[in-house]
């Protein structure tokens, strides 16, 4: 369950990471499409590693979207010079999906702002080198989400910043999830990431870009799962023919065959959106919740087809289950990924009226 440091750092060196920083910053520019081509290879062979070594792809989402020239130079520059890890820090013990929740704040004292708050089930945490931050400016309870929030970039080596414990989780282990709390954090007017109380769009922008990538890492996964059901289907007989021989078995694999073809096309319909610069956030959240859907699908079959061996830890299949189903919680749960499914689509119907 330790982070995979070997891994991260040959896929850095391969140039398999950041495919997101644009080419003036160092980066390969990749598209989305291109880089959800990998993703899904990553996840395929274990989406405990594909979240351990990804989490630049969102905590750099935000400055792609609103950092200066410099910040980006000094934060995105530095994911291609060596092979650091950044994180997005927004959850907290009390706000995850209600992010107008958020009590951690930021109080302006002269040139600089100083931070006090916790937040919880922030991935890669104790690793990364560097955070993207939203936190409170704005005083007033009733401030709207679109003004009352801020993002900081906060180096994880400024005193007041604890990380802490690495939490045990389900799935996805080697991931290295914690708590981090920021005590009396002072952060220079230089770190505030683009318009003060912008923070929360910006913060939000980041999914458009991100949830295709957690799509494609779905994907990877059901396919892993396809692939040891089918194998599995073909060796393992029962009442004298390979278990794939009976229609059951069958119409299972089918079943799981077009929840991963159907995912992935609506996970790369998410990515040419965005890449063709149009917005992508109905999209987004479909490829999000559909791929999530069919991860979890996938892995309960997958268990189902191995029989009593799928429940034992000597089988990938039980590991695959355990990971899949953080798919449905992390960057919007199913349910708020309906929400705003539903809310694009009234839109989009009340612009043609």
């Amino acid at each position: 369950m330790k982070f995979p440091w070997d891994i991260h750092k040959k896929a850095w060196d391969l140039g398999l990471l950041n495919g997101f920083v644009p080419e003036k910053y160092g980066g390969s520019a990749l598209s989305l499409f291109e880089d959800c081509l990998v993703i899904e290879e990553f996840a395929y062979g274990c989406s405990g590693i594909f979240n351990a070594i990804h989490t630049n792809d969102l905590a750099g989402a935000p400055v792609i979207i609103a950092g200066n020239d410099e910040q980006k130079k000094k934060y995105l520059g530095r994911l291609i010079e060596e092979p650091i890890i950044a994180a997005y820090c927004v959850t907290e013990p009390s706000a995850g999906s209600d992010v107008a929740g958020l009590k951690t704040k930021a109080v302006k004292k002269g040139d600089e702002w100083v931070i006090n708050g916790n937040k919880m089930w922030i991935t890669s945490a104790g690793v990364a080198s560097w955070y993207f931050v939203l936190a409170r400016t704005d005083p007033d309870p009733k401030a709207s989400t679109g003004k009352a929030f801020t993002g900081f970039i906060v180096d994880a080596k400024t005193p007041g910043v604890t990380p802490g414990r690495k939490e045990i989780n389900m799935g996805q282990r080697c991931s290295d999830t914690r708590g981090v709390t920021f005590e009396d954090v002072v952060v220079k007017q230089e770190n505030v990431l683009g318009e003060v109380g912008a923070g929360f769009k910006y913060a939000m922008g980041a999914f458009d870009k991100t949830r295709p990538v957690v799509a494609a890492a779905a994907v990877g996964l059901a396919q892993r799962c396809l692939d040891e059901a089918t194998r599995y289907s073909l060796e393992r007989k029962t009442f004298g023919t390979e278990i794939v021989n009976h229609q059951a078995v069958a119409h299972m694999l089918a079943d799981m065959a077009i929840g991963v073809e159907v995912s992935r096309l609506m996970t790369q319909r998410a990515c040419w959106e965005i890449d063709n610069k149009r917005k992508n956030t109905y999209y987004a959240s479909i490829a999000k919740c559909i791929a999530s859907e069919v991860a979890n699908k996938s892995a309960a079959d997958a268990v189902q087809i191995f029989g009593g061996n799928g429940f034992n830890t000597e089988y990938p299949v039980e590991k695959l289950m355990r990971d899949a189903k953080i798919f449905q919680i992390y960057e919007g749960t199913t349910q708020i990924q309906k929400l705003i499914i539903a809310r694009e689509l009234t839109a989009r119907f009340k612009q043609m009226m």
